[in-house]
């Protein structure tokens, strides 16, 4: 995204929504994994699950980082949100997603529509996110109609996760076992 979609600082009137956006100051190293876990394992995510606990701590207590759980009327964590203000005049939505029983409800809409409006911070003139080949199959057309516009393709080798031992080998049984 090059432009905040239209209409997106507009106020909405949010009616009783059943989720809640905390943010998550000088998180705990576990604490983040075992959201990220519930959240991406799913769909394999691996890459901070690889990094020791002063990597991952260094990224997540960075001020420019800002993380965020959604949280259910139960106090559940129920998704997460990470915006990356690192790089000058841009954001990347780092981490965006729901639970498994979550979607489909209309939260991961109300989710996008918070996280775009913190990354269109002043200064702001390039918001990005990426999505893989893993990812639930409705990623992409919900992120494009959200306003985002494909800019590359990259093939990207690594490891399966499962034989890792990130994840069980019966984690995200819709992905192919490479051994």
């Amino acid at each position: 995204m090059r432009e905040p979609p239209a209409g997106l600082r507009r106020l909405t009137p949010e009616g009783d929504v059943p989720v809640q956006l905390v943010r998550w100051k000088d998180c705990a190293p576990e604490k983040y994994r075992a959201l990220y876990k519930r959240v991406g394992g799913p769909w394999l995510w691996w890459s901070r699950l690889v990094k020791n606990d002063e990597e991952l701590a260094e990224i997540l207590n960075d001020s420019r980082v800002q993380l965020y759980a959604l949280v259910d009327r139960a106090r559940v964590e129920v998704g997460i949100l990470e915006l990356d203000f690192r790089v000058e005049g841009e954001c990347e939505i780092v981490f965006f997603g729901l639970i498994p029983g979550a979607t489909g409800k209309g939260l991961g809409k109300w989710l996008m529509r918070k996280a775009l409006q913190m990354a269109w911070a002043p200064g702001v003139s390039r918001v990005w996110l990426h999505s893989c080949t893993t990812d639930d199959p409705r990623a992409v057309p919900f992120y494009m109609a959200r306003g985002f516009v494909p800019f590359a393709r990259y093939v990207e080798v690594y490891r399966d996760p499962r034989l890792c031992g990130l994840y069980p080998e019966d984690a995200a049984p819709q992905i192919a076992l490479v051994r």
